[in-house]
């Protein structure tokens, strides 16, 4: 016979295995649809449902639920009127838009922080990042992606421009997803680490116009992967829509 507290207690450890189960799925689950949503294989706007979900993963609403929470949190679908959710895919022209505006900004803030001189600790700080990760390059995309948003909003940030700091957040937000596009691409991580330690190189020797130039050939690089590779998967997307 159990008493109150027992039968209590396992109660409690039913639950939690439940939870710890349900949050086993949910993982699994936003692994899987971020894949299928970086890789394109989604096309703008497709609808996921969490009765389609939830017949394709063979389990109940509660996982389902939770991953397409986490990711609309994370930018990859948005809430739709009707409950459902989409693929939030920018258009191609937005994308050149922000890419545009995160340029203008970012060449300002460089410009600003090369003249004005950078405290040398917190580019020594931001150069061993990269090295670091030089050293280790095979890591996951999405952890690249936000440590290249970290490297580009810390150098607004040195230059001292709050609301420049806060359009850029902006944008990055926006660009997180493609940015793991880019990540994606062979080599580019390498490349990515000597971009950034040109950029800073040049900053700490006062060049504004190197410093510019490393940026700009940062940024456009970025631009061109990702639009050619949103092209191709777009091509694929719809070939088999």
């Amino acid at each position: 016979m159990l008493y109150a507290g027992e039968r209590t207690a396992l109660r409690e450890m039913a639950a939690a295995m439940a939870s710890e189960h349900s949050s086993t799925f949910s993982t699994s689950i936003v692994a899987t649809l971020k894949e299928r949503i970086i890789s394109w294989q989604y096309p703008p706007e497709h609808r996921l449902t969490e009765d389609g979900l939830c017949r394709e993963f063979g389990v109940s609403r509660s996982p389902v639920r939770e991953a397409l929470r986490v990711l609309a949190t994370n930018g990859f679908v948005r809430r739709m009127d009707n409950r459902g959710y989409a693929v939030r895919q920018v258009k191609l022209r937005e994308l050149e838009e922000l890419y545009d505006v995160r340029l203008a900004l970012e060449l300002f803030a460089v410009e600003q922080l090369t003249g004005a001189g950078a405290p040398p600790d917190e580019l020594a700080a931001l150069a061993e990042t990269w090295r670091e990760v030089l050293r280790q390059p095979r890591r996951d995309v999405e952890e690249l992606a936000t440590l290249d948003a970290r490297f580009h909003e810390g150098l607004a940030r040195l230059a001292g421009n709050t609301l420049l700091l806060q359009q850029l957040a902006g944008i990055n937000e926006r660009l997180q997803v493609f940015r793991t596009i880019d990540f994606a691409k062979p080599d580019r991580v390498e490349s990515t680490c000597a971009e950034h330690l040109a950029i800073l190189d040049r900053i700490a020797a006062g060049d504004v116009t190197g410093a510019r130039a490393a940026l700009r050939r940062n940024v456009e690089e970025g631009r061109n992967i990702v639009g050619n590779s949103i092209k191709e998967a777009l091509a694929r997307a719809y070939a088999h829509a």
